[in-house]
């Protein structure tokens, strides 16, 4: 998964430290349907292989969560990473392109626990428009300004072929979505201040060979 800004990031927090906190929250949510109420550092290093240190210095960067002798209570380490993450606030996405890829990400709503949501799906195809994949009805991408604005939608998914992948990215940030996954297999362009991350399965499994 390759990700890529056009702004300034605060210097103090590293995009790696963001990217730790998603791992830290899926295994405290974990330890929470196994009624686990504390958990230590070392105890969450040893189950996520990583440095306990650099644990307690990726939740420092937010504030002191932890207790000296006691660790970090699970429950309310849940809630304040989800803060840190805005997933304590619903976070309406829009999914472009509704074919397989489309179809199978937009599955996936089945299986998100937390705050956000992908709420509309657009095509051009007009032999798809009208029809409902995963309880939601698939729309004009003619319409995504007026979709953006009624549904206040802040995310949007690209998952169509790279011929139409920049274009795709053109209607998002005019609309004014800040923040795209890009499943297209393309570098897009983007205004200043919009974040794109890439996911990119072919050049993943690329990279994986090596390792072979």
């Amino acid at each position: 998964m390759e990700e890529r800004t056009n702004v300034m990031k605060t210097p103090k927090i590293s995009d790696a430290v963001i990217r730790r906190l998603p791992i830290y929250l899926r295994y405290l949510n974990s330890l929470r349907n196994m009624q686990v109420r504390t958990v230590s550092s070392q105890q969450l290093g040893e189950a996520l292989d990583l440095n306990p240190a650099q644990i307690r210095k990726d939740l420092a960067h937010f504030g002191e969560f932890g207790r000296k002798g006691i660790g970090y209570e699970v429950e309310y380490l849940i809630q304040k990473i989800k803060s840190i993450l805005k997933l304590d606030q619903q976070v309406n996405v829009v999914l472009i392109g509704a074919g397989h890829l489309g179809h199978a990400i937009s599955n996936y709503n089945a299986y998100l626990k937390d705050n956000m949501r992908i709420v509309s799906i657009l095509d051009t195809d007009p032999a798809k428009i009208g029809k409902v994949t995963a309880g939601i009805e698939i729309c004009e991408l003619a319409s995504l300004p007026q979709v953006v604005k009624e549904k206040n939608i802040r995310v949007g998914i690209i998952a169509v072929p790279a011929a139409a992948a920049q274009s795709v990215a053109d209607a998002l940030t005019h609309a004014g979505i800040s923040a795209i996954l890009n499943f297209a297999p393309i570098n897009i362009r983007v205004p200043d201040g919009v974040r794109v991350h890439d996911a990119d399965v072919t050049m993943e499994l690329h990279s994986l060979a090596y390792y072979l």
